[in-house]
């Protein structure tokens, strides 16, 4: 048994040390290397180049001429008469084999064109956006991690303190300073941290799911590292905001619906088709060639062209249209997150300056109240609850403030092509 145990150990600590030695990934996981994990391994990232590849794949088709088109058939073959499907007998009938072209006009094939590259500038823009968002949605969800984890922390400390607590009572009752029914609260608040302390664990494991969703196992490392915090200033957000990345793909999409209005009105330009035929007749006759062109006719564009070219120009109205209404938006968020920043940082200084040392304070004295028999048990359990209030308060104000900061760092400030 002690040797299987030994084994046990030694296979963990090579996994330990194995785990240690992989690059990028560290026995503690830092913000910046569960950023650079999910970047190499993010599944969104890998469709979005595949899509970018696909789309310059299909940039060079789209400026070609059509295949061309292998004709076979028989011409003027008899079907009456003593020469009836007799393919000698007529010197009309003939066995042909030909080539035919399609040409579509110069028009057509340069807005095609321009449409695959508008194509190509989407999906690259696309992969450039979903980047962005791989990186500040890991970042959050490390960010809400460390949270939850900081609150557990707390809840730790606060038993010590409960226990503390529960022995200071029993002194008080043993001096006759106290009453007997007062040896129930230590046990009601201890209850009361446990239930608590369940939700956090439960929002820890939330978070680390959250984590897992963009880095895979590396999540389940403990975290290293505070608060993250971009200093950029306001000033440069509102410089970058027309390079937020809900806005980039507006460019290439307009130049797509651009392209896409100059293909519809190619099209009441002529497209063409050349064709060549050898026509080979049976014996006695002489074989034949024929040659041929041929040519659209777009005489009714009014019921046909124009209303492609309408749609296609509404289409793009409704582009434009849509970019000024979140163009809207994005800004009322930006001046929103600015707000909010502000108010988060100005909160997290008055609780650690403040709120939290006269919470603290508040504590001591009520304590020595009630053990100079001056003060009632449930003014200690008021203050201890808003003391709990206040730490607790101290790290969502932090991480509150790490979230939002993050939200407008990889919106507007980070400049990482």
């Amino acid at each position: 048994m002690n040797h299987r145990i030994h084994g046990v150990r030694i296979c963990a600590t090579a996994m330990f040390i194995g785990l240690a030695a992989v690059p990028g990934i560290s026995a503690a996981l830092t913000l910046e290397e569960a950023i650079t994990l999910a970047e190499q391994g993010a599944p969104s990232l890998g469709a979005r180049s595949a899509n970018l590849q696909a789309a310059q794949n299909l940039v060079t088709p789209a400026g070609e001429l059509p295949d061309p088109r292998l004709k076979l058939g028989v011409q003027n073959l008899p079907i009456e008469g003593q020469s009836r499907l007799q393919l000698g007998a007529e010197a009309m009938t003939m066995q042909m084999v030909g080539v035919m072209q399609e040409v579509p006009n110069r028009a057509k094939r340069r807005a095609r064109v321009e449409t695959a590259e508008a194509t190509v500038a989407l999906a690259r823009v696309q992969r450039r956006v979903e980047r962005i968002k791989v990186r500040q949605m890991t970042a959050e969800a490390w960010i809400t991690t460390l949270a939850a984890e900081r609150k557990l922390i707390i809840f730790d400390q606060l038993y010590t303190e409960n226990r503390l607590f529960a022995q200071a009572i029993k002194a008080n009752i043993a001096g006759a300073r106290g009453l007997s029914s007062d040896s129930v609260l230590p046990k009601q608040e201890a209850a009361y941290l446990a239930e608590q302390e369940d939700v956090l664990i439960r929002s820890k494991a939330v978070a680390r799911a959250e984590l897992r969703r963009w880095i895979g196992e590396a999540a389940t490392q403990p975290l290293q590292g505070s608060w993250p915090e971009w200093t950029s200033s306001p000033e440069l957000y509102l410089n970058n905001f027309t390079h937020h990345p809900e806005l980039l793909e507006f460019d290439p999409m307009t130049s797509r619906a651009e392209a896409q209005i100059a293909q519809a009105v190619s099209e009441k330009t002529s497209d063409w088709a050349w064709g060549v035929d050898y026509q080979k007749r049976g014996r006695g006759f002489g074989d034949m060639i024929s040659l041929n062109l041929s040519f659209d006719l777009p005489v009714f564009a009014g019921s046909r062209q124009d209303p492609k070219i309408s749609a296609e120009r509404a289409r793009l109205e409704g582009l434009e249209a849509e970019r000024q209404d979140r163009l809207r938006q994005l800004r009322q968020e930006l001046s929103a997150d600015l707000a909010e920043l502000r108010r988060l940082e100005r909160a997290l200084d008055r609780t650690k300056e403040t709120l939290l040392p006269l919470a603290d304070e508040k504590v001591r004295l009520t304590m020595a109240d009630y053990r100079s028999g001056k003060g009632e048990l449930t003014a200690v359990i008021t203050a201890r609850e808003e003391l709990l209030e206040m730490r607790l308060r101290l790290v969502d104000l932090a991480s509150n403030r790490s979230l939002t900061n993050a939200r407008l760092h990889f919106s507007l400030g980070d400049t990482q092509p």
